[in-house]
C-alpha cells in the first residue's frame, strides 16, 4: 500500500506526534488506530438508534434515568434496522 501526504498545520502535527509517542505508536499507526476507532464510534451510533427505534418507551426513560441515556446520534443514520 502507498504512503500519502496530509497538509496539516505545526499546531495539529505537533499535538498528533505528541498523542501517538503517548500510545507508543508511529504516527502512521496512531492515525489508523483513530480511523478505526471513529469508525466503531459509527456503528456504535447506528446500533445506538436501532436500540433506541425498537425498545418500548418506559424501559428506555427507566434506563435514562438509571445509567444517564445512550450515547447521542451525530451523524446521518439508516432506517434499516
Amino acid at each position: 500500500m502507498a504512503d500519502t501526504s496530509v497538509k496539516i498545520d505545526d499546531t495539529t502535527r505537533d499535538r498528533l506526534k505528541a498523542l501517538a509517542d503517548e500510545a507508543g505508536l508511529s504516527m502512521k499507526d496512531y492515525l489508523a488506530r483513530v480511523a478505526e476507532e471513529k469508525e466503531h464510534e459509527k456503528l456504535l451510533d447506528t446500533a445506538t438508534a436501532a436500540f433506541r427505534r425498537v425498545i418500548e418507551p418506559g424501559i428506555l426513560d427507566q434506563f435514562d434515568a438509571d445509567f444517564g441515556g445512550l450515547p447521542s446520534i451525530d451523524h446521518q443514520i439508516s432506517q434499516a434496522a
